[in-house]
């Protein structure tokens, strides 16, 4: 069986890859999407956060990457012949956004299931965007993001520390 985990990863965190880890072992194959989400506003390309997600997973066999523009997420089951979405919650807020958007994907294709997998207690703190947050006030986010990720947020760090002293 094939599934799919989605979103934006801007940056990609340990509670994804809490999520990417566990549902490895619960399919054949996974696919975890990086895509656009037209709501947010991003830190880092299309492209940086897929190499970011590459880099993260490659520790998975069974587990790919793909990087997509925008897209119903029901298009994307399709596109990629997968049978079930994969989402992480970390709290209430989480579950009902991914109860609704559940209940219109069945509505849309009621042969595609949705498995929601619920954070781990030391990863239902961290957000993408607390990170991007913490990162851009200087603090330090080594325990919320993959060890990839931290050396990128390091290096934009220190060019930006750079380009401040020259001017």
């Amino acid at each position: 069986m094939k599934a799919i985990f989605p979103g934006s990863f801007d940056p990609i965190t340990n509670g994804h890859l809490d999520i990417v880890s566990r549902a490895s072992k619960l399919f054949d194959k996974l696919v975890v999407v990086v895509s656009n989400n037209t709501s947010k506003n991003g830190m880092f390309s299309p492209q940086q956060r897929y190499q970011f997600v590459k880099d993260a997973v490659s520790v998975y066999p069974n587990v790919s990457v793909s990087l997509v523009q925008s897209d119903l997420t029901v298009n994307l089951v399709h596109e990629l012949n997968a049978d079930v979405i994969v989402r992480g919650v970390r709290n209430n807020e989480d579950f009902v956004y991914e109860q609704q958007i559940a209940l219109m994907t069945k509505k849309m294709d009621p042969n595609i299931e949705t498995l929601i997998l619920f954070s781990n207690p030391e990863c239902s703190y961290i957000s993408s965007s607390i990170v991007r947050e913490i990162m851009l006030f200087g603090g330090d986010i080594s325990d919320a993001v993959p060890a990839c990720v931290n050396r990128a947020l390091i290096r934009m760090k220190n060019q930006h520390m750079a380009r401040r002293v020259s001017l």
